[in-house]
């Protein structure tokens, strides 16, 4: 990893985060212990500092079985990764509510090379994040190492997919537009130029390290554009194809495994009911127990009470 980029990377890590985000961390590693070698921060809570919405939390493992104690939900993790589950502790202003995604720190550092299909990883994790937890110094330089390879590999994509030349913030929002585009899910239109503004001056002073970490390289022009030496642009372009056609099928194999695996799931679903209604949500000890096979009926209620539409 180039130095200047791994201490950047390194150095934002560190950044001061929202007690909330630490008292999770901290009911994360009162359950699982040493099996859990890093805690990431990530996502709209981190950049906006609001601990009223949920807060997106990456724990990595080198020890899955340690981790989550049983056969099943550790060979789904190992197929599917990662694996979600709903957390709600209190805090000083109400509870704190987070979804926490586990993973094999191994399969972390795979995912964030991109040379599979899949894109989630790296396109999260090249956004800021903080290292909530490290069990040691070499869990902690492996959770930068990965972080700022999620970095480069963005960088490598948003050149390979992007204009012959232009200024940092038309790479890094045509990138986020891509990643987007790959995935099952619905963003409002502005959402990657959104991603972008909240730091714009990180995105500009990272592009041309990470650019340096993969050898692409770069001219600075005048006027501030650069222009990237690709090699392949049309090679790009069908490598990206088969990763916007596979990504949605991926994320939907995601949902389906989720169902079965989403540890306190019906929480999380309640919360997002209630907070969009305005009102509390009941559901019957039944409900909770059976929340597939009750879903049916419980979502035709909630239609017929016009809280989903």
């Amino acid at each position: 990893m180039t130095p200047m980029l791994a201490a950047l990377i390194a150095n934002e890590l560190d950044r001061p985060v929202m007690a909330e985000a630490r008292a999770v961390a901290d009911v994360i590693l009162a359950r699982h212990g040493a099996s859990v070698a890093a805690v990431l921060f990530y996502g709209s809570c981190l950049r906006s500092g609001d601990a009223n919405g949920i807060l997106d939390v990456y724990v990595l493992t080198d020890d899955l079985r340690a981790y989550h104690g049983r056969f099943w939900p550790v060979l789904l993790n190992a197929a599917v990764p990662p694996t979600v589950s709903y957390l709600e502790t209190p805090g000083s202003a109400g509870p704190v509510r987070a979804k926490v995604a586990v993973m094999g720190t191994a399969a972390f550092a795979r995912a964030v090379r991109g040379a599979g299909v899949d894109t989630t990883i790296w396109a999260r994790f090249c956004q800021p994040a903080a290292l909530l937890y490290a069990r040691d110094a070499e869990s902690r330089a492996v959770a930068v190492e990965a972080v700022a390879q999620a970095v480069a590999t963005a960088a490598g994509w948003a050149v390979r997919l992007g204009p012959e030349r232009a200024r940092p913030s038309d790479f890094w929002t045509a990138l986020f537009r891509h990643t987007y585009g790959a995935e099952l899910r619905v963003e409002r239109g502005d959402r990657a130029t959104l991603i972008h503004d909240w730091d714009a001056d990180r995105y500009a002073r990272l592009l041309p390290l990470a650019l340096a970490h993969t050898g692409i390289a770069t001219t600075a022009e005048a006027d501030g554009r650069l222009r990237p030496r690709v090699p392949d642009r049309a090679t790009a372009q069908r490598a990206w194809a088969r990763r916007r056609r596979l990504g949605k099928p991926l994320n939907l194999l995601r949902l389906i495994k989720a169902a079965f695996t989403f540890e306190n799931g019906i929480d999380y679903i309640l919360w997002k009911l209630e907070r969009h209604a305005g009102r509390p949500v009941r559901i019957s000890p039944w409900q909770r127990r059976h929340p597939i096979l009750a879903s049916p009926l419980l979502i035709l209620r909630l239609y017929r009470d016009g809280i989903i539409r």
